[in-house]
């Protein structure tokens, strides 16, 4: 559901946790009516990661809430196609250098190969495209003109050909480490000497521009040399184009925090003179049976061999959906460990929410409402929502309206006609418009009209079968249905049945 919410008489307040000052805060956008969102996208250099996944699902769900309650929302996610090198230290290969190396292609094929595969497991969890979507390469100019104005200010030094931020003379009037909690003279203290090689003044400092050694691909001209941006500066470019030069919020992973966003907020502040972001939201991180996903222990699963069940973790296939809706079974800011059994407890909590949306639909009204307060059921939805996205909340007061609906449809409770096209707007805007699932059974990988027409005949020739009291014959076609995900239910009305 889009548009303006549910609620447009109820006072409400939206309360977002601030990773800067560590505390819910009230969301207070710098223009009336508008929000400017940017959020760190993938380096494009591999299959996108189950880890990112969740970041960017979680800022999907931000994004659909914002724009529920009406807010005009101009959501910046970027694509880093150069500048990331291998590790923090700003050492080694550029990562999609060395992969097109390897695979012996072209940088930009590899490039394309993972934005596409990107863009396609983003499409498979129904994530909204963000409102822009720009990438490092395409941005050169820009971070070359940032680069000019952060050493005019007197924050940046060139030396033989790199261009490097320098920490410890920005620290003399802002504060380096503000996002992270980190003292400069700790972090200081804790590093080692800088090697002879280094062009670096301090072991702090961090590259604006980096000098391209001969082997070395992906170069462009610029008046230090021929090279390349450094990682962190393609953010902040992209984001002030964008956004302005502050701007409401900006998320990323909780990995992001330090050095990437802490960067972020040193250039932003050098080159503008004041901080770029209202408030920093960070996703934390997904452990896959109990122990940190890494793909140097083999710990890991793709969505891929989620999707397909190709794995040595997890006993079946799961569709994205079902994926998305156990994701949003945790709070955003909270660890959440992937194991089988948490992802099938997840698939009938789904089914069992799918199912009684469609019983709602067919729900007949009465005179009162009796068992739920349908109003007061959903401010307290909205009241989930508004505390820093509390989706955990939310998933538990929609099964209280599924209850509810049990409820009226066995007789054992009543509802009104207002009511009930309230409950039937607060469902599907919630279940589908914010937490952006899909109902499986509604969808084309769904039930084709062959496939229903198929079914609808077993469930004929298995009643001809219990009317002659024939129940093995009974049993064995419920079975074998059950056995390729088609569940038979049967009731007053007769048997249904719905893919699980």
């Amino acid at each position: 559901m889009a548009g303006a919410p549910l609620y447009l008489s109820i006072d409400h307040q939206l309360k977002v946790y601030n990773s800067i000052s560590g505390q819910k805060e009230t969301f207070k956008p710098i223009t009336e009516g508008n929000v400017g969102m940017y959020v760190c996208g993938p380096t494009v250099y591999s299959n996108v990661h189950l880890g990112n996944c969740r970041t960017f699902i979680s800022f999907d769900m931000v994004f659909r809430y914002l724009k529920h309650l009406g807010y005009k929302v101009r959501y910046v996610r970027n694509i880093t196609d150069a500048g990331h090198l291998e590790n923090d230290a700003e050492e080694g290969e550029d990562k999609i250098a060395k992969k097109a190396r390897l695979e012996q292609l072209e940088p930009m094929e590899i490039v394309q190969r993972y934005t596409l595969d990107f863009h396609t497991v983003m499409s498979n969890f129904n994530a909204l495209p963000p409102s822009i979507e720009p990438t490092a390469t395409g941005h050169i100019v820009e971070q070359i003109e940032i680069i000019k104005t952060i050493i005019d200010n007197g924050f940046a030094y060139v030396s033989n050909g790199s261009v490097y931020f320098d920490v410890q003379k920005f620290n003399e009037t802002n504060h380096y480490g503000k996002l992270s909690g980190r003292n400069l003279e700790d972090m200081i203290a804790n590093t080692r000497e800088l090697s002879a090689q280094s062009d670096k003044k301090n072991p702090q400092d961090f590259a604006l521009w980096k000098k391209a050694d001969p082997q070395h691909i992906m170069r462009w001209p610029s008046p230090w040399s021929d090279g390349f941006p450094g990682w962190h500066l393609e953010c902040t470019v992209m984001s002030t184009k964008y956004l302005g030069e502050r701007f409401d919020i900006h998320g990323g992973g909780m990995d992001l925090k330090f050095p990437h966003h802490e960067c972020e907020i040193a250039q932003g502040e050098a080159a503008c003179g004041q901080t770029p972001v209202n408030y920093w939201m960070h996703a934390n991180m997904l452990t896959l049976n109990g122990k940190k996903m890494a793909k140097s222990t083999g710990n890991t699963i793709s969505p891929e061999e989620l999707f397909s069940g190709n794995n040595d973790f997890l006993g079946k296939p799961f569709h994205p959906t079902i994926v998305r809706f156990f994701m949003m079974q945790a709070h955003y800011r909270s660890v959440l460990d992937f194991s089988n059994d948490a992802l099938e407890a997840s698939e009938k909590g789904y089914y069992k929410l799918m199912e009684a949306i469609q019983t709602a639909e067919g729900l007949q009204a009465t005179k009162e409402t009796e068992g739920l307060d349908v109003t007061k059921w959903i401010v307290e939805c909205y009241e989930a929502m508004n505390d820093d996205f509390n989706t955990p909340i939310l998933i538990a007061k929609l099964f209280d309206g599924v209850k509810f609906i049990n409820n009226v449809k066995d007789q054992k409770a009543s509802i009104n006609d207002i009511d009930l096209i309230l409950l039937q707007n607060a469902l599907d805007g919630f279940a589908f418009g914010i937490l952006g699932l899909v109902n499986i059974n509604e969808t084309s990988s769904g039930i084709s009209d062959k496939l229903s027409g198929t079914v609808e005949l077993l469930i004929k020739l298995r009643a001809e079968a219990r009317a002659n009291k024939d129940f093995a014959t009974s049993d064995k076609i419920r079975d074998k249905l059950l056995e390729i995900g088609i569940q038979l239910k049967d009731g007053r009305e007769g048997t249904s049945f719905s893919l699980h």
